[in-house]
């Protein structure tokens, strides 16, 4: 076994494999970035390095910076753990050319499984089951558009590199391709440095089935049972299962079959997931599986499989890279209970989960039998802009599909995070869809059900916004109460606010306040109404939520209820409240990101609903719209700039037509 270990990664995954590192007494070796340099997975590490600025590609992707320190600290070997270099067949070679073991598969397994395109035809090969498409070399726009006539629409276009549905479009219409395939070149360009797609056909009822897989350099080759992973929003996991529902057992032996196929076909060692699309159409059938891909690498949802088998995949990985046999054989492997994992996400799900920034102002998860939480950030730390904005995994394990489902609902309900929004209101909704408890689901699920899950604006939850006026008016008080202790006889003006009112003292009947408050920068009247009975806070009628959590800051509370988190400040009438009220034209950033690319110059026409800009987050597209006719009066950024959430990017001016 290994003395020491390199974690050449990040977040969450830096955390996990560290945690399993440390049980096996092995020395923790981190790397940071700039913007990570306090972040969880260095504070948990024996010893920590710099490796450059925020930007992925000069610290994290950077090869040469990662060699150099490995040697530097003296580590015996490297952990990828997934994304960033985790499938980069030549960060693996460059760990063995310096005299490091890779913890994970060898350069040539990469290779073969790493470009969609060439796995298509190894399988094809091997006799693994293979998704009818085109996954050729010719790349010219027209080639591929003739293609996916040829294949049938709904056809998908895929990156040939990388995963994590980044490069990835859904054609449901010839005259939709040409658009969809250039935003699936760029943003596969931008995420893998490799702009080639495939195309495959769409299955209309797809369930996506996966395989755990192990492998040795002695031979050896076992699957772990599978996971259920057809919850999806935009091509990327949402919530994970396993078993899966609805998975017989022959099935799951045609399934496991053909993945041990496939490692054994590429050579494989080391921990991997094949990766099937089944035909949920009628149920699922031992014939109606597809190989659609195998990830070289450990995947997000990994502890699922080691919940109803018992076993650490880290430490097999450690084991097998080096040099040790599969600690099981396929009889011996279990299969105990079920569980169930999501993942909980900085966005908003009712601004089309537009990814959240900021500093995690609190970061509370409950601690209940049959939970495991995984995370790579504490209250304090800050989501960037410039990684992925997973906060944690939460992972339920039961005796039955139903309790790992309660599980995880209680435990999501349970969860806080306030300050950058987050979805785990969308997730308990997802778990408690009764078509997903009944397994009536498929990867559109998420897609046909947005109304149904919360993931449409709501509207200003009045109950939260009176909680935090309350909570307000309650610490005015208190600082009002601390300044007349220290100063008994300071003038009456420093003595009151516009919320000093507790005296209840009115010529006739309860005295009542309107309190201007800016309640998620909505302009809202809080009554405040003293009486003998003591204070009584309302918005818009309602009384302050009793099922809501509330945590102040400098200078307002946020409210988190049911999921939804509501700010509440004091408003400044001082200011200027005209806002955007009088520039319906106004485009505005709706995230941190980098503008990639302006689409209409000063001047030009434009009509509503037309794409104007694209701004890149977490490395996924968001295209810009105009919200008005018009034409193009100014702007404000140019392309490759970062922009920052709600900055102008252009305004367009109300043609005659539309004033």
């Amino acid at each position: 076994m290994f003395k020491s270990v390199l974690i050449a990664n990040r977040g969450e995954i830096a955390c996990r494999i560290a945690r399993t590192a440390k049980r096996l007494g092995l020395r923790i070796i981190a790397v940071y970035s700039e913007a990570d340099a306090r972040a969880l997975h260095v504070r948990l590490a024996d010893e920590a390095h710099a490796i450059g600025p925020a930007e992925a590609a000069q610290s994290y992707l950077s090869i040469d910076r990662l060699i150099a320190v490995a040697k530097a600290a003296r580590a015996d070997c490297i952990h990828p753990g997934y994304g960033f270099l985790s499938e980069s067949a030549g960060f693996a070679q460059a760990c063995i050319d310096a005299g490091l073991a890779f913890v994970g598969p060898p350069p040539s397994a990469m290779r073969a499984m790493g470009l969609k395109d060439r796995a298509k035809a190894l399988m094809e090969k091997a006799g693994v089951p293979v998704v009818p498409g085109f996954h050729g070399e010719m790349q010219e726009p027209k080639f591929l558009q003739r293609k996916a006539y040829e294949i049938g629409y709904p056809v998908l276009i895929k990156a040939v590199a990388g995963g994590g549905g980044k490069g990835m479009r859904k054609v449901e219409r010839h005259a939709e391709f040409e658009t969809a395939l250039a935003g699936a070149q760029r943003e596969a360009k931008a995420a893998f440095g490799d702009e080639r797609v495939l195309i495959e056909k769409y299955v209309t009822s797809p369930r996506h089935i996966e395989m755990q897989i192990f492998a040795d350099r002695h031979g050896n080759a076992i699957h772990l049972n599978e996971r259920d992973c057809s919850l999806q929003r935009r091509h990327q996991k949402v919530i994970e299962e396993a078993p899966g529902p609805g998975v017989s057992a022959e099935l799951r032996a045609a399934m496991g079959a053909a993945a041990v196929a496939a490692a054994k076909a590429a050579g494989y060692e080391g921990a991997g997931t094949v990766e099937f699309i089944a035909d949920g159409a009628g149920g699922l059938k031992p014939g109606g599986f597809w190989f659609m891909e195998m990830n070289t690498r450990l995947q997000v949802e990994h502890p699922v499989t080691e919940a109803i088998t018992g076993l650490d995949l880290v430490e097999w990985q450690f084991r097998i890279a080096a040099g040790e046999k599969l600690p099981l054989k396929q009889d011996q492997v279990r299969l105990d209970g079920h569980a169930v994992e999501a993942r909980l996400y900085a966005e908003d799900p009712e601004r089309g989960f537009l990814p959240s920034t900021g500093k995690l102002i609190a970061l509370r998860f409950p601690a209940a039998e049959g939970l495991r939480v995984d995370s790579g950030v504490e209250a304090g730390d800050e989501v960037t802009p410039f990684y992925d904005p997973m906060i944690a995994k939460l992972i339920a394990h039961g005796t039955t599909r139903e309790q790992a489902l309660d599980r995880l609902v209680d435990a999501l309900d349970k969860t806080v995070v306030i300050g950058p929004r987050g979805n785990a209101g969308f997730l308990a909704a997802l778990c408690r869809a009764p078509g997903f408890r009944a397994g009536e689901f498929d990867t559109g699920f998420i897609e046909r059900n947005l109304v149904a899950l919360g993931c449409t604006r709501q509207g200003l939850d009045s109950a939260a916004a009176a909680l935090g006026a309350r909570e307000l008016l309650a610490r005015e008080s208190a600082r009002l109460s601390a300044a007349n202790e220290r100063e008994p006889d300071a003038p009456a003006s420093v003595q009151t606010s516009p919320w000093d009112a507790a005296d209840a003292f009115q010529l006739a009947g309860a005295r009542r306040l309107e309190l201007p408050i800016l309640a998620d920068g909505e302009n809202v009247i809080a009554e405040v109404v003293h009486a003998a009975a003591g204070i009584a806070v309302t918005v818009a009628g309602s009384a302050p939520a009793a099922d809501a959590v509330a945590v102040a800051v400098a200078d307002a509370v946020y409210v988190l209820r049911r999921g939804r988190q509501t700010k509440v400040s004091l408003r400044d009438l001082t200011l200027d409240e005209a806002g955007d009220g009088g520039a319906g034209g106004l485009v505005r950033a709706p995230m941190h990101g980098k503008v990639l690319g302006i689409l209409v110059e000063q001047g030009s026409a434009v009509t509503r609903g037309q794409r104007v800009a694209i701004i890149e987050a977490m490395k996924m597209e968001h295209t810009l719209t105009a919200p008005i006719d018009g034409t193009v009066a100014e702007i404000a950024v140019a392309p490759d700039a970062q922009v920052a959430e709600g900055a102008k990017v252009m305004v367009i001016a109300a043609s005659e037509a539309a004033q």
